[in-house]
């Protein structure tokens, strides 16, 4: 019996949850590797976030988005699994935005970290 949970997740775009993870300092692996999981158990994901207990955090690709994989029983972060994800994929949107516009020609001009932890960006693009 599996005691690893799947939770899914908005996140489609690999580059920008590594992007994510490098700003936040969570070290990470890339994959294919096996997320450790009770008794021995594993589940192969395209990242793998190894915990100091032995059991680790994983995104695997479920063909339209990453989940996050782990054994929740052996948890070891400092914030809850909600706290975890909030604050991946706030850096996630953050890497997105600003390679979707670059694609379309954009770049930022402005940058702010408001009070309440989110980011106001302006971007710009110069025509001829």
């Amino acid at each position: 019996m599996s005691h690893f949970s799947q939770i899914k997740t908005q996140i489609r775009n690999l580059d920008s949850l590594q992007a994510a993870l490098n700003d936040l300092g969570i070290e990470w692996k890339p994959g294919p590797q096996a997320v450790r999981g009770y008794r021995g158990q594993t589940h192969d994901a395209e990242v793998v976030i190894e915990q100091d207990n032995g059991y680790d955090i994983g995104f695997t690709w479920n063909g339209q988005a990453y989940e996050l994989v782990s054994d929740l029983q052996f948890w070891g972060q400092n914030l809850s699994v909600d706290g975890f994800l909030n604050k991946i994929t706030q850096r996630y949107a953050y890497h997105t935005v600003v390679s979707e516009s670059a694609k379309q020609g954009f770049q930022v001009a402005e940058k702010q970290k408001n009070e309440d932890g989110s980011i106001r960006l302006v971007v710009q693009r110069w025509s001829a």
